[in-house]
């Protein structure tokens, strides 16, 4: 081989070295690096959805190669089906788009409301920081002292809700069914917070929630101290201890007689305990980026910062994965009819 092959050999391999170096440097340099990680928050600012979510945002970033920075944008709306169709049909599916939505969303696409443009199952799924159970409260000036006694009302107490798919609307729908009582129910607030001021002010007397909630945050920590509600009824299988001497849903069915076939509807209506406070993507994020942020949450939620600022607050850190949550979010809306057929009755469709 001549001199001149050598070197032509040589130049050729230093022009294909020199074209590929930039594609060699993007395809080692982190997706997120130098990007903004935008996290939807289908509720107003200062509830549990919103705190925790913005707790997480604070240092989630590390846990991503890249380390993305986070914003929190609130995006309330039908009860966060506006946040959700959003994320869903319209948030670019490359990981930069989270969000955090109603646990029990999926009742109104599995009921077939109209204004329902996703499917839950098909959502990026990253995790939860929590899972709670239903509780119910009202102002303690009201004549109701026991569940029993709005069941014999003849003027039902007005309990706030922000939609048909959050805590605040099925949960009492779940005990006029189950126990035989009434609420009026107020729909259309933007959030907790906006429930919570309602119920100060006298234009709601109740509201449904979670125990996580209303001990996790104010006014909830302030008005258990002062009495200024009262717990009737919370909806896990077993007494929460801060509020041991508040009955569980499932002891007032025993107690009532209650149907079996309205007890196995009260097990698919509070299954959205399990969700919490979920963090979720559009569907479509290409799976090493929803693979980063799964591992990247469950990190999260062993830093010991996060651990320290949870605890101060009074929130508990018993979370679910985001491989987890996507198993449980098939399961949910694989529902038979006739269970569909009973929750479109209860839920006013």
């Amino acid at each position: 081989m001549t001199k001149r092959k050598i070197f032509a050999g040589l130049f050729s391999l230093c022009i294909v070295s020199f074209l590929l170096a930039p594609t060699l440097k993007a395809q080692d340099e982190p997706f997120y690096r130098d990007k903004t990680i935008r996290v939807i928050v289908a509720f107003s600012a200062g509830g549990g959805y919103d705190l925790w979510m913005r707790l997480i945002s604070r240092h989630m970033g590390k846990y991503i190669s890249g380390s993305p920075n986070f914003i929190v944008q609130n995006m309330p709306g039908a009860g966060s089906i506006t946040a959700a169709n959003y994320l869903y049909n319209l948030a670019k599916p490359d990981g930069l788009t989270l969000g955090s939505i109603s646990a029990a969303l999926y009742f109104d696409q599995l009921i077939g409301r109209k204004e329902v443009n996703f499917d839950w199952a098909k959502f990026s799924w990253i995790g939860t920081p929590e899972r709670t159970s239903e509780m119910i409260y009202i102002r303690s000036d009201t004549p109701y002292k026991t569940i029993e006694d709005i069941g014999k009302a003849s003027d039902p107490p007005r309990c706030g809700a922000v939609g048909t798919g959050s805590t605040d609307h099925y949960f009492p729908k779940l005990l006029e069914d189950a126990l035989g009582v009434k609420f009026n129910i107020v729909i259309g607030y933007p959030g907790s917070i906006d429930i919570d001021l309602a119920t100060e002010k006298g234009e709601v007397q109740c509201r449904a929630g979670t125990t996580a909630a209303f001990f996790g945050r104010e006014p909830g920590r302030t008005w258990a101290k002062t009495g200024f509600v009262r717990l009737l009824v919370q909806g896990g299988k077993k007494r929460e201890p801060r509020i041991a001497d508040v009955p569980t849903i499932y002891e007032l069915m025993e107690k009532h007689g209650t149907p079996e076939a309205t007890k196995r509807l009260a097990s698919v209506l509070l299954s959205p305990g399990d969700f919490g406070r979920p963090l979720l993507g559009p569907p479509g994020v290409p799976l090493d980026r929803v693979r980063q942020l799964r591992e990247a949450f469950v990190k999260t939620m062993s830093d010991p910062d996060v651990l320290a600022e949870a605890k101060k607050n009074g929130w508990e850190t018993n979370f679910l994965s985001g491989d987890e949550m996507a198993v449980l979010a098939k399961e949910v809306t694989a529902q038979p009819q006739e269970v569909i057929e009973r929750m479109k009755k209860l839920l006013g469709r």
